[in-house]
């Protein structure tokens, strides 16, 4: 992974936290970032924001769930969780996510 600290290690904690939530999650890349399956249909991906450099959660489908730090900003399907590289990582928040999203992958 190319980028700068302190997102590079926030992105590999965060890859490390997606893999570890499901052992149905694995990775994959598609459109030169990390996408993350669960089974066969397409779960998240990491990747971070052009301007300030932050790293986020992007959840495929995200327009179906509806949490308060979930953005959608111009996206029409995706929506995403920004995190902060030099904090701690919400891990709790982030399962909480990841939850929704699995459960809404059952439903499609």
């Amino acid at each position: 992974m190319d980028k700068p600290e302190p997102a590079r290690s926030c992105m590999l904690a965060l890859r490390h936290m997606i893999l570890a939530f499901d052992p149905q999650v694995k990775e994959d890349w598609q459109y030169h970032m990390p996408f993350y399956k669960y089974g066969k249909k397409r779960l998240c991906y990491i990747w971070q924001e052009k301007k300030t450099g932050r790293p986020y959660v992007g959840i495929v489908d995200g327009y179906l769930l509806n949490h308060p730090l979930l953005l959608a900003e111009k996206r029409s399907r995706m929506k995403i969780l920004l995190v902060e590289p030099s904090e701690d990582l919400p891990e709790e928040l982030i399962r909480e996510i990841l939850g929704m999203a699995v459960a809404n992958l059952h439903l499609r």
